[in-house]
């Protein structure tokens, strides 16, 4: 039997913060949100791995649990406090929307897949406003002061950008695969300053795909 309270804390000591993870309420967040209830049903033994988790709803395009020190560090660059307005694009599960939450986020937890939208209900009850949709539409509740994109996207996610309010900032895994960088955004006015964080890689979302020809 897996004691997860303790894979949560190894988890936070081996994976967070040898990652660069320093936000004390980032950590504490990461150490009470149960991650095994965020799996897909059967995989809950390798909830705490150090690894992305991919998975395919029946109705919908490859989604990913992004692996929890890249997570960490994307949540890290949004600098969530309580009462941010908060959206989670390709929500999955929800895992992302609940470490959110806990910040103190208000969350609206966008998915395209009706079966994932469904699925994350379940497991985020009344605490997080999931929405199911396209993830270029503007999403109910904006503009946001933050955005976490739990996918990567090719090319810079400007239907996303347009959602963030003045000071707003985004984050997200940016390029092709092989030279993905995590990105933060951030708003001012109508211009959108963006610097590279560090190399990340998840699976793509075809919403965000590079247009043929398209040069990066």
């Amino acid at each position: 039997m897996i004691d997860y309270a303790q894979a949560r804390r190894l988890m936070v000591d081996c994976q967070l913060r040898t990652f660069d993870v320093n936000d004390n309420t980032v950590l504490d967040a990461f150490d009470s949100v149960p991650r095994e209830r965020f799996v897909p049903p059967g995989h809950e033994e390798f909830a705490y791995i150090d690894r992305t988790l991919t998975f395919e709803p029946s109705d919908g395009e490859t989604r990913a649990m992004p692996v929890p020190m890249v997570l960490a560090r994307m949540i890290q660059a949004l600098k969530i406090r309580p009462g941010t307005r908060t959206l989670d694009v390709a929500t999955g599960f929800g895992y992302g929307a609940a470490i959110l939450q806990r910040l103190g986020a208000e969350v609206v937890a966008l998915e395209s897949s009706a079966d994932l939208a469904s699925a994350a209900r379940e497991r985020l009850g009344n605490t997080v406003d999931v929405i199911q949709g396209p993830l270029t539409a503007p999403a109910k509740g904006g503009p946001f002061d933050a955005i976490l994109v739990e996918g990567r996207v090719e090319t810079r996610p400007q239907a996303l950008l347009d959602q963030l309010r003045d000071d707003g900032r985004l984050v997200c895994v940016l390029g092709p695969d092989r030279a993905a960088k995590a990105t933060l955004f951030v708003r001012a006015g109508d211009a959108f300053g963006s610097r590279s964080l560090f190399d990340a890689s998840l699976p793509a979302l075809k919403s965000f795909a590079a247009e043929p020809g398209f040069a990066f």
